[in-house]
């Protein structure tokens, strides 16, 4: 049975602010190279100018059934929604300077075929191993014995954190607030 990936429920569960994030700004990215989807790895401190990286749990399969109990996980549902806002709004994060990635621990080939067949104009990088969540301490979670990383975008400049968004909810609406929030540092 196929599942539509770009349409949230109306009554998934919000997530709360539990302050895991609160050690986040003014920090700098520890240098951490993460594989990507682009071919190469990233080093995300070593990124000059704007980089705004989303993390996120894991994207799905359309031709999956859903996985069970996902929907009532608050803030898990919405990756694929969220990769494809980030797609959508690409063109203006480059006018405003900025390089997008994106970030999960879900299996690297899983996320090449989310990427092709999401159309991404940017790469995904590759923190199964959680290296770069568990330096910044990033928030995770478990779901059918895999480790997640909790939805969570860092806009960073020149390796610094600036800005948390932290939890991330609706994850469509997140480029959106990123943007805005560009727009007033220039």
């Amino acid at each position: 049975m196929a599942k539509n990936l770009y349409m949230l429920p109306p009554d998934l569960p919000v997530p709360e602010d539990d302050g895991a994030c609160d050690h986040l700004t003014g920090s700098r990215l520890p240098s951490v190279a993460l594989p990507s989807t682009g071919g190469s790895t990233v080093d995300l401190s070593a990124e000059k100018g704007w980089v705004v990286a989303y993390f996120y749990p894991m994207t799905g399969n359309p031709d999956q059934p859903p996985m069970l109990g996902w929907n009532k996980i608050p803030g898990a549902r919405g990756c694929t929604t969220e990769c494809c806002a980030f797609r959508d709004r690409h063109l203006e994060l480059r006018r405003l300077g900025a390089t997008v990635f994106g970030v999960s621990s879900q299996p690297f080939d899983e996320q090449k075929e989310a990427a092709q067949r999401l159309h991404l104009p940017f790469e995904l990088l590759n923190d199964s191993n959680l290296a770069l969540a568990g330096a910044l301490k990033l928030p995770t979670f478990e779901h059918d014995f895999a480790r997640l990383i909790k939805r969570v975008t860092l806009v960073l400049k020149d390796g610094v954190i600036r800005k948390v968004y932290y939890p991330v909810f609706p994850p469509h609406l997140n480029p959106t607030e990123v943007i805005a929030w560009l727009e007033k540092q220039a």
